[in-house]
């Protein structure tokens, strides 16, 4: 039986405490499913799930219903109090860095950092990752992820720097639609005020970092920290050492890497493999 919203327990998890006062307001605001779908701009079914703890309330609809009830941040404060409960533990400290960083950079060997990840590509990778996950389970990977791109449109946003390597953009992940599409949404990027994003070429060799992922988050007061991953596991380093070496072996990738223009072209050539095929003529 599907569980109603007085059913909910709000201090067994964040998304029951979550669903149980998107309930509250919308009944003391006495607006129907219906009425607040419409102004929020939500699905009735989505808005019913998030009411009932069986959906995660993807972003940014918290902003939305905050605007909604006019509850100031409300279902904003929540909904950092949700997504924590749903990130892995280790990487519970990368995102509090990721979020205060003047500087993310950035190394993706096989696929698209999650930063840049449109959500489809997110939702193509988490159910291949996730075979047995429900629909629920895998809108809770896509809606921790989504959050964390917030820091991408902050009033004042860090200074960005993305190496790929060329598997990243050569792998069809969901598929070509979905992979055209994450494609044409890292060309923006390439090279603006804030972002660069570099690819590392196949006929570069071998180059360091090429095992795994690699996050480098540095601090307005110049602190560096580093989290790598590998499958199935990652590591948080401060100590200067560490730091220091992978700082270096960074700096040594993007000499490996083509120039913004260049890595531009290369993205534009792989989507051509991507492209949708146009009808014959007639």
């Amino acid at each position: 039986m599907t569980v109603g919203a007085r059913d909910l327990e709000p201090a067994r998890s964040a998304r029951e405490l979550y669903g149980t006062e998107l309930h509250r307001q919308r009944q003391l605001a006495r607006m129907s499913l219906d009425r607040l779908s419409d102004v929020v701009n939500y699905s009735k079914t989505h808005l019913h799930g998030v009411e009932t703890g069986e959906r995660l309330p993807l972003p940014p609809i918290s902003e939305k219903l905050d605007a909604a009830f006019g509850t100031g941040e409300l279902f904003q404060g929540l909904w950092g109090v949700v997504k924590r409960e749903h990130t892995p533990r280790r990487f519970d400290h990368c995102l509090e860095l990721e979020a205060k960083a003047a500087r993310i950079q950035e190394f993706g060997a096989s696929i698209v950092p999650g930063l840049l990840q449109t959500e489809a590509y997110m939702r193509a990778l988490f159910r291949e990752c996730n075979p047995g996950a429900g629909v629920a389970e895998i809108d809770s990977l896509v809606a921790a992820r989504l959050s964390r791109q917030e820091v991408l449109r902050g009033d004042n946003p860090p200074d960005f720097w993305w190496i790929l390597n060329e598997a990243a953009v050569r792998q069809a992940v969901g598929g070509p639609a979905v992979m055209y599409e994450q494609l044409e949404a890292l060309l923006p990027l390439v090279q603006t005020g804030r972002t660069t994003i570099q690819v590392v070429p196949f006929s570069a060799g071998a180059c360091a970092l090429m095992n795994g992922t690699l996050i480098l988050l540095t601090l307005p007061d110049n602190s560096t920290t580093v989290y790598q991953e590998g499958a199935g596991s990652g590591e948080v380093f401060d100590d200067r050492e560490t730091v220091t070496r992978r700082l270096r072996e960074y700096d040594r990738m993007k000499a490996c890497a083509l120039p913004p223009r260049g890595s531009a072209a290369l993205i534009e050539a792989a989507m051509e493999n991507f492209k949708p095929c146009e009808p014959p003529q007639i």
